[in-house]
């Protein structure tokens, strides 16, 4: 049985750069280092960085739970991120919306105040 999301990978061409944009996209630092890899616990989920992948920004898009998207596209663009979606109301007050990362992969975020926590397992 699936459980649910417990990890995204993103592919870039320099881990190094990828690791230090994360961090600050993040406001953490990796839990785990690796030339191969590095992973971020945000959230209670992950988030990992592989070398010598295809970037793109088709394919799977998770969204990033954030408390104001608004204000989280902004400041991923102040990072260096392209905008790819613009923040929009889906309905029910959900928005969402993407960036382009500086290593060519889709960045999505929400703002759901939906989401329960406690549904998590």
């Amino acid at each position: 049985m699936i459980l649910g999301l417990r990890t995204a990978i993103y592919p870039v061409n320099d881990i190094a750069a990828a690791k230090a944009w994360y961090s600050q996209a993040l406001g953490l630092a990796p839990y785990f280092d690796e030339p191969f890899y590095v992973g971020f616990n945000v959230g209670g989920f992950e988030l990992g960085l592989i070398p010598d992948g295809q970037s793109g920004v088709s394919g799977p898009q998770p969204l990033w739970g954030v408390a104001d998207a608004s204000q989280a596209f902004t400041r991923l663009v102040e990072l260096g991120a392209t905008p790819l979606d613009a923040v929009t109301d889906v309905g029910g007050g959900i928005k969402t919306g993407s960036v382009t990362d500086p290593f060519g992969n889709r960045f999505g975020i929400i703002e759901n105040p939906h989401f329960d926590v406690t549904g998590i397992r």
